[in-house]
């Protein structure tokens, strides 16, 4: 069984995607063979149904499209907006990106929050698979188990709080473990009570709403992301984790976060948990070396 990584930035990180995956198909001796690319999810920039992050995302929705078709990836449309109503249902914007990726040489799928949203994309556009988001911030056992049982998503991201919360994934039935998807690199304080907060701010910003930047209660907030720091989160899933705890008990489907940060940290998180130490240098210099980069 080999681990399935869900990737940040479909329309903010394009250019680097551009010139990584064409390293992905012709050389996966480069890579390690337990792992493939599952999907690649994202948002646009000004993206009404966005949410989780605000979206900078300004790459073509068409040339996203015939990116991930040529090399048969899963395109995850990210609309997590936990704020939506009625009245937001018929945004053009994002229903024409709904009709775009609809269809593609591999399945498409939709991240949400919004059960208002689920519907009115499950009725409009059934062609699409759906993955529980995240920002529903589903810390206890009782609400991912909940979460789980609803046929209606394919896979489930519960909070990362509970990566290592053995417990619960050692009593999961075979096709529940399937559906479980974890977050593997994330740097929010672990101790945060004001996550579900910091979500919504995102989902205001999204709307137009005029809103005071969410203040983040994290007693190291002024350093911002640093994959350094996460790797001392004690819900931080690494590839020895991944390869002889999750693999093992039937887990195979982790996120890994990134759509706010720069291009240069997301190669960064593609290295490690993708490619083998003997050819990360060469596969870095690829990506620096290519003229056509704007790597930040």
């Amino acid at each position: 069984m080999k681990a399935c990584y869900h990737l940040p930035g479909l329309f903010e990180f394009y250019d680097l995607y551009e010139v990584f995956l064409p390293l992905y198909r012709a050389h996966r001796e480069y890579f390690y063979d337990w792992c493939e690319i599952g999907s690649i999810y994202g948002a646009p920039q000004d993206c009404l149904w966005g949410g989780g992050r605000v979206g900078f995302g300004d790459a073509e929705p068409e040339r996203v499209a015939a990116l991930m078709n040529e090399y048969g990836i899963s395109a995850r449309l990210t609309f997590s907006n936990s704020l939506l109503t009625e009245e937001h249902l018929p945004d053009r914007k994002c229903n024409d990106l709904c009709a775009l990726f609809e269809h593609g040489t591999a399945q498409n799928g939709v991240i949400v929050t919004s059960d208002l949203l689920l519907d009115h994309i499950r009725t409009n556009y059934p062609g699409f698979y759906f993955v529980s988001s995240t920002t529903k911030v589903l810390r206890e056992p009782k609400q991912l188990l909940a979460e789980l049982d609803r046929s209606e998503f394919r896979y489930v991201v519960p909070d990362f709080r509970l990566n290592k919360a053995y417990d619960v994934w050692n009593t999961l039935p075979e096709e529940k473990r399937q559906k479980v998807e974890f977050l593997v690199n994330e740097c929010c304080w672990f101790d945060c009570y004001d996550r579900k907060n910091c979500y919504e701010n995102v989902s205001r910003k999204s709307l137009g709403e005029a809103f005071e930047d969410h203040a983040c209660v994290s007693p190291t907030a002024v350093r911002g992301y640093r994959f350094s720091d996460a790797m001392q989160n004690p819900g931080f899933i690494g590839i020895e984790d991944i390869q002889k705890v999750y693999l093992p008990a039937g887990y195979r489907h982790f996120k890994i976060e990134g759509r706010s940060l720069g291009s240069a940290l997301i190669l960064e998180f593609l290295l490690y948990y993708m490619i083998r130490p003997e050819h990360q240098l060469r596969v870095r210099e690829e990506i620096y070396l290519d003229s056509s980069l704007d790597l930040f």
